[in-house]
């Protein structure tokens, strides 16, 4: 007899729990005009995999009434799988001379360097590395970092500002996904005359254009009778 596991018994708990995109397409309009600098934290798909407590692998011995899902993208934000993300133009409100800062999950690393190629960029380096101060559990070693990349079309947007900016970045983690404000903040010294952008943006950041789904009101849902 095959024993049920935690994630057959709660599979219809976690579908239930996975955000929808509400839009008509896959993503708003995008801007009319061009930016110097774009930053984008992209709403990686990680093929259903969650994160999950070790008491509900098997029937027995776990507590029905507990959630045994601890963690997943997709209930947090509707994630986005490669191709798709491919398809979204950025390319088009790129300067001519313009950077790409990209945040990548360690996992994601070559997706990254992909998708930033599909949107008309050249991969340069690691701009920022972002020490969590805390670790997640990985398949190899603890996962304690996360990665900016930066990207190059044409050539690196004029005027410079500061030159010295470090690329590690000590800062707690806080709610899920949420990146550390000095990373922005040192973008911003590092070209603070050019016209910037954040794409898959949650918030509205003074002196950023904003971009994505959490800014797009969606009108109400008619109630059915």
């Amino acid at each position: 007899m095959t024993k049920k596991t935690g994630y057959s018994i709660y599979s219809e708990d976690a579908k239930a729990r996975i955000k929808i995109n509400d839009l008509p397409d896959l993503h708003p309009a995008l801007p009319k005009k061009k930016f110097d600098i774009i930053y984008a934290d992209p709403p990686w798909h990680y093929n259903g995999k969650m994160q999950f407590d070790n008491s509900g692998k098997t029937a027995n011995g776990f507590d029905p009434s507990k959630r045994i899902f601890i963690s997943s993208a997709d209930f947090k934000y509707p994630t986005v799988k490669l191709q798709d993300l491919k398809k979204i133009p950025i390319g088009d409100i790129a300067a001519d001379d313009s950077l790409l800062f990209m945040w990548t999950t360690n996992p994601h690393l070559s997706q990254a360097i992909d998708l930033g190629s599909a949107w008309g960029f050249e991969y340069k380096t690691v701009a920022f590395i972002w020490d969590k101060m805390s670790h997640n559990p990985g398949q190899y070693t603890l996962s304690n970092c996360e990665l900016c990349l930066v990207f190059k079309r044409g050539r690196i947007p004029k005027p410079r500002g500061a030159r010295n900016v470090q690329q590690l970045i000590r800062s707690p983690r806080q709610a899920h996904s949420q990146k550390p404000d000095e990373v922005m903040q040192a973008i911003e010294r590092m070209f603070p005359t050019q016209s910037r952008i954040e794409l898959f943006a949650r918030r509205k950041v003074r002196g950023w254009s904003s971009w994505g789904l959490d800014l797009v009101e969606l009108p109400a849902k008619k109630l059915q009778k």
